[in-house]
């Protein structure tokens, strides 16, 4: 099995798994005042400082959950529940765990909506963010603004300090799911003009089901989840130890990876669409993908050339042949509906390979020769 689904979820780095099987030996609630109890504290609050420490944060701003899709439902419903936001601009292109929340509260009739406009790349358009800010300013409306900084499918990349100044500018909040970037990118939050965030810790080799909030300090955020003190009151729930060891531990390998990692895996890159290019002419990238300098370096989107018989058979004939890869259109991803994302952008099908620091460029090789027999 040759695997190139990393911005789904990424496999486990050895010394996060050696972590791990340290931690299942502290079992105490980190809630309780005993010794193990206090033993089971001390390691959450040290990853919670550590990974603070990585990103330009106190603290108290890093929030643990889920994962990124509770962050970004916190933030978006709680913006609206306990901050009076009545509008969020948001895009079609982003994450279902914000598209589908912003649809669900204007549904509800508790804000109103507007999807900002992308182009045929998939970029949005800011000049129309800052017009609805503007507008939104002189009506009086209390505004939400949810971009991704990394877009998962097509890799695009948002200019997250223009629009945080835009955001500043206009008084709006500011929201980005940094899934696909945090741990990837260097990010200081003290530098962007952000008000909320989220993170996914199996998308840099670290544990499922856990992740963090960012939460600007006196945001006003009120807890998403109730029951109990956790979190320093933000949410209720007996924390993950495991999973937040895990994590913290995987986020530190990141950084100190990450200049490396990125050279290997823009080269592995940069390798994937030279060989697409040369085995399959006609073959188009989609969104942002085949921009080495603008766009994640561990996403590449593809379509074949129109008239292929196997265009949307792409993913299942290349799982029977060993590679793990994602895309396609509806009739092989077994979806009721094919991409949101391609579908804003007009492209009808894609395929999507996706890198971590253990790809190869024998493996790159393996596989366009593989696409080429399909």
């Amino acid at each position: 099995m040759v695997y190139f689904d990393n911005a789904a979820t990424t496999s486990l780095d050895p010394e996060v798994k050696a972590v791990l099987i340290d931690v299942l030996d502290t079992f105490g609630n980190p809630s309780s005042t005993h010794a193990e109890g206090r033993k089971a504290r001390a390691l959450v609050e040290t990853a919670r400082k550590e990974i603070a420490s990585l990103v330009g944060c106190t603290p108290g701003e890093i929030i643990f959950t889920s994962g990124g899709t509770e962050a970004d439902n916190w933030a978006l419903k709680g913006a609206v529940r306990d901050l009076g936001v009545r509008r969020i601009l948001t895009s079609p292109v982003e994450h279902h765990a914000v598209l589908h929340v912003a649809e669900e509260l204007a549904a509800q009739g508790l804000c109103d909506t507007r999807l900002a406009p992308v182009d045929s790349r998939g970029d949005v358009n800011l000049h129309w963010l800052e017009q609805e800010l503007q507008a939104a300013q002189a009506e009086g409306v209390s505004v939400l603004v949810s971009l991704m900084h990394g877009n998962n499918e097509i890799g695009n990349l948002l200019p997250i300090k223009e629009v945080g100044a835009l955001c500043k500018k206009y008084g709006a909040w500011f929201h980005s799911d940094m899934v696909q970037t945090l741990a990837h990118f260097p990010v200081d939050f003290s530098q962007l003009s952000l008000d909320f965030s989220a993170c996914s810790a199996h998308k840099f080799h670290g544990p499922k089901g856990i992740g963090f909030a960012y939460v600007k300090a006196n945001s006003g955020l009120h807890p998403f989840i109730h029951g109990g003190s956790q979190e320093r009151g933000h949410r209720s729930g007996t924390e993950n130890v495991l999973g937040i060891v895990g994590m913290a531990k995987a986020f530190k390998l990141s950084h100190e990876r990450m200049e490396a990692d990125h050279q290997h895996m823009r080269a592995l890159k940069a390798h994937t669409i030279e060989r697409l290019t040369t085995a399959l002419p006609g073959v188009a990238f989609n969104g942002a993908s085949g921009d080495l300098d603008n766009s994640l370096y561990t996403v590449v989107n593809i379509s074949l050339p129109e008239g292929d018989p196997n265009r949307g058979m792409l993913t299942f004939a290349l799982d029977i042949k060993g590679f793990c890869v994602s895309g396609g259109s509806a009739c092989s991803s077994g979806s009721s509906k094919g991409s949101h994302v391609l579908e804003a952008i007009g492209s009808g099908d894609g395929l999507r390979l996706s890198f971590s620091r253990y790809n190869t460029t024998d493996e790159v090789d393996a596989l366009v020769d593989a696409l080429k027999t399909v």
